[in-house]
Order: structure tokens, then C-alpha cells, then sequence
């Protein structure tokens, strides 16, 4: 089913919003609900205060990817590699230079290594005090800026509720609509998941199912390397007995119908019903989308480049889709997050699965799409985002959540890991933080993850701490952290 955005509600402070009504009401019965008028007026002036935030990298972008490496890539068998530390704790692999002088990747990562003069990376990722080492509660705190206390007995998260907080994707199109007529919000090749929990995190929760993502799920389960092949997008589709023209007179007869009831029209003037239909109306008109879908309209050179895998080729559908005007996309890495093969949930067998299955996929997919973006002006305007819910353990074969490890394996790490940042004014060419020498700690400028967050929403000139209503009529920031100004120039 598709879900398209409309316009800001009222219950949304922004300033760009007038008070409506209902919001005179709600300020009235604020003292009934235990919020002082001082209170009120505290979120009010936050909230006026979201069109000027202002600062380094403000508004710069336009559209963002999130490369979602599900299951907790090792920063120390990637792109923070240690030396002169004891064999428990070294990489398997060697390490080669990068662009950046002084700065090594392992082997594992040689297309990366040449290009990270176009990125940054963190370092210095954390979680402090306390981290998350379950794999769903990790994720749904990246993914929305929370956590939550609903925990199943096996120690999980419940399924996603209605309740839940929404991913930051749909907090950005509802905050920044788009008038294309093409898909605002997109998340393939495969949902968030743990076991048998799949989505948490990666729905609109309370603000309703109009600001869910497209989920583009291909069949096939995730060792099939070709499912991209098999991409379907019926729903996109005009009825073979409904041509263009005709729906387009159906809605012109019901303009005609409704401009004779203005009374109706007056009734329902704020909800901007003709608007909502419009676009829906627009985007299977168009064929933009589903253009943007066909991935078979690119050259065997390019598809390549990008590996003729489903990561691969899900990174170059990523890079179609922002072309064509998607606000936002997650690619999701193809493979469950507590599993085994190319997951990146290397408790048993890492240096083999990662050398020849997860390390190369990554490193091919991830570097084109990067490059691709940069060669043709996209990275301009596109955030680019790629993190794992945490690293690994420095000390391989050491349990630290409950889990058994092989001592070719390592377990949950939340207190220190990398990620890496691209495009929409974020610095070149720069390394953001430090890790200790074990890789255990930062040993300066830790980012939260929620920071992260916080500047991905600052990037599209958003102020982070932006008050949202719940299911419950109870006022919440985006994100209750600030945006982290030196990861832009």
C-alpha cells in the first residue's frame, strides 16, 4: 500500500503554523494535565525558536540515505583497526593507508580506503552511561531517538505498536512534505529485524500510518543474492482498464461535484483533502516511481560497479530513487540481524565470513554508491548516513551479552564504534573523534547516537528539539539531543 504525507497538523509546533482552536483549548486545560503556563510557554518558545537555529551544515540537505548495517559491524576488523595490542584483541586481517594520511582501514576495505577523502567518519561512537546490547532496542533507539521499556521474557522488544515512537524518516517527510510526485519515503531490500521481531523501529508509531515508509520487500529470503531481480511495484500501477485520461476526468468530476457543496468544502478546508488526493493522483500518473524502480534501465557496467548482489544493488536503487525525488531512504543490510552468513553478527567465524561474504559486499556497494552520488552532483544536497546499532567487543571469545563467542568471535559492543557521514555540507576528508587504544572507550569527542540523529534532522533545518504530540496528546522533542556542529564544514 502506499502512504503519501500531506501537510503539517496543527498540533506541530512550528512556527510556521497559526493556533488554531483546538490549540487555544489545549492551552487552557494544560493546568487539568499538570503543565504550568510557564511550561507551555517554555515549549512555545522552543518551538519559535526552530526556524533559526541556524549553525554549520543548517538546511543543507534535501534528501538523506541511511545505509543501516544491521547486527553490529567490528569497527576493529574495519576502519579502526589497532596495533601493538595483544592477539585477543588485534584484527585477523592486515591494515592498508587510506586517502587520509595516517588514518588505516583493514584489507577488508580497499575501495573505501581510496575514497574516504569524500566522507567522514566517527570514531567515536557511544553509548554512555549504559548501552544497549540487545540488537532491537539498539536499533529502535537510532532509528527514533528512543528507547523503550517493553521487553518481552526472551529478553526482546515487543512487536511494533501504534504507540511506538516514529522512525526518524517520517518525522522528516511530515516535517519537510514534498510536492514530487514520487515516493516521499522508502525502505528496502528487507525490514529491521531481530528473531522474530520485524519492524521495530521502522514505522511511523503515533503519527499515524500516512507517514510509514514504502517497503520494498523483494521475495526470496536473505541468502538469495539475486532477489533484486524480482522487483514488483504492482501497486504503482494503473489498472489495464483505467487509462491516465480517465482518471485524471474522475477527479475533475469530483471537483466539479465538490465546488457545489461549499459548505463541505469549508467544513474540511484544513485537512486539504484535494491536496492529498492530488498527489496520490500525480504519483500513478507519472510513472515516475516506478521508472525509478526499474534498475534494468542501467548498464551491465554500472550494475557491476555496484556488486550484483542485494546490497549492492540496493545501494544503486537508493541512488535512483533520491534522482527521482525521494525525500528519504533506508537500505537496510540483507540479512537479519542475529544470524549468520554475511550478517554482521560475528560471534562465531568472523574472520573467514567477513573476508569473503559481509567485508566485500560492503566495500563494493557502499564505495560506488558514495562515488556514484558524489560524480553527479546528488551528494550536494543527499545526507548520507551508514552505521551499524553498535560495534564488536575488542576481546574476541568474551561473552558481554549473554551470548556465546568462539575466540574467533566477537559480542556486543555499545561503548565504542564507528560510523560514517557524506554530503549535504558534511566536512571531507575528516575523522571525527578518537578511540582508545583498545577501541574500547573514545578517547575524545564521543557522539550519542541520538547526536547523530539530532544532526541528521539539523541537516534538513530542522531543530532536533522540535515538540511532536503522541498518542496521548503529551508533548515530545524529535530527539532529546543537539546536533553534533563539527562534523560540518
Amino acid at each position: 500500500m502506499i502512504h503519501l504525507p500531506g501537510g503539517t497538523c496543527s498540533d506541530l509546533c512550528n512556527s510556521a503554523l497559526k493556533m488554531s482552536r483546538r490549540d487555544l483549548l489545549r492551552l487552557g486545560g494544560s493546568g487539568i494535565l499538570g503543565m504550568s503556563l510557564g511550561s507551555m510557554l517554555n515549549l512555545q518558545a522552543r518551538a519559535s525558536e526552530a526556524g533559526r537555529v541556524g549553525g554549520p551544515g543548517w538546511g543543507k540537505a534535501k534528501s538523506v540515505v541511511m545505509i543501516y548495517l544491521q547486527g553490529g559491524p567490528s569497527h576493529l576488523d574495519l576502519w579502526d583497526p589497532k596495533l601493538n595490542v595483544p592477539d585477543n584483541i588485534r584484527s585477523a586481517f592486515n591494515t592498508i593507508p587510506t586517502k587520509i594520511p595516517g588514518i588505516h582501514y583493514t584489507e577488508i576495505l580497499p575501495k573505501l580506503a581510496k575514497l574516504n577523502d569524500k566522507f567522514t567518519q566517527i570514531r567515536s561512537m557511544a553509548y554512555t552511561p549504559n548501552g544497549l546490547f540487545n540488537h532491537t532496542a539498539a536499533i529502535y533507539q537510532i532509528m527514533t531517538g528512543y528507547t523503550t521499556d517493553k521487553v518481552s521474557p526472551s529478553g526482546q522488544l515487543e512487536p511494533p505498536d501504534a504507540k511506538d515512537y516514529p522512525n526518524f524518516g517520517s518525522n522528516i517527510v511530515r516535517l519537510r512534505p514534498s510536492n514530487e510526485p514520487m515516493l516521499p519515503f522508502v525502505m528496502l531490500p528487507r525490514p529491521l529485524q531481530e528473531s522474530n521481531v520485524v519492524g521495530k523501529g521502522g514505522t511511523a508509531g503515533f503519527l499515524g500510518k500516512a507517514f510509514d515508509p514504502y517497503t520494498l520487500y523483494p521475495p526470496g529470503d536473505d541468502l538469495d543474492m539475486g532477489k533484486m531481480e524480482r522487483i514488483t511495484v504492482d501497486d504503482l500501477k494503473l489498472p489495464p482498464e483505467v487509462f491516465a485520461l480517465r482518471l485524471q476526468r474522475r477527479a475533475d468530476l469530483r471537483s466539479v461535484i465538490e465546488a457545489a457543496m461549499p459548505e463541505v468544502d469549508k467544513a474540511v478546508e484544513k485537512y486539504n483533502l484535494d491536496d492529498y488526493y492530488q498527489r496520490a493522483l500525480n504519483l500513478i500518473i507519472s510513472g515516475k516511481a516506478r521508472a525509478a524502480f526499474d534498475i534494468s534501465q542501467e548498464s551491465s557496467e554500472m550494475r557491476d560497479r555496484y556488486g550484483r548482489n542485494t546490497f549492492g544493488q540496493s545501494c544503486l536503487l537508493a541512488r535512483r530513487l533520491i534522482e527521482a525525488g525521494t525525500r528519504v531512504v533506508e537500505v537496510i543490510w540483507p540479512k537479519v540481524a542475529n544470524s549468520d552468513n554475511h550478517s554482521w553478527d560475528h560471534h562465531v567465524g568472523l574472520t573467514d565470513r567477513m573476508k569473503t561474504k559481509s567485508g566485500p559486499m560492503l566495500d563494493q556497494g557502499l564505495a560506488a554508491f558514495i562515488d556514484d552520488m558524489d560524480s553527479r552532483g546528488l551528494l550536494e544536497e543527499t545526507l548520507v548516513v551508514a552505521i551499524g546499532e553498535f560495534g564488536r567487543a575488542p576481546t574476541k571469545g568474551v561473552s558481554t551479552s549473554g551470548n556465546g563467542n568462539s575466540a574467533d568471535g566477537r559480542d556486543h559492543w555499545p561503548y565504542c564504534y564507528s560510523a560514517i557521514v557524506a554530503g549535504a555540507g558534511v566536512k571531507r576528508g575528516y575523522v571525527h573523534g578518537q578511540s582508545d587504544k583498545t577501541g574500547s572507550s573514545p578517547a575524545e569527542d564521543p557522539v550519542h547516537p541520538t547526536e547523530l540523529l539530532a544532526s541528521m534532522y539539523h541537516s534538513f533545518g530542522i531543530d532536533p528539539e522540535t515538540i511532536v504530540y503522541n498518542h496521548l496528546n503529551q508533548p515530545r522533542e524529535l530527539v532529546k539531543a543537539k546536533a553534533v556542529s563539527k562534523l560540518f564544514a
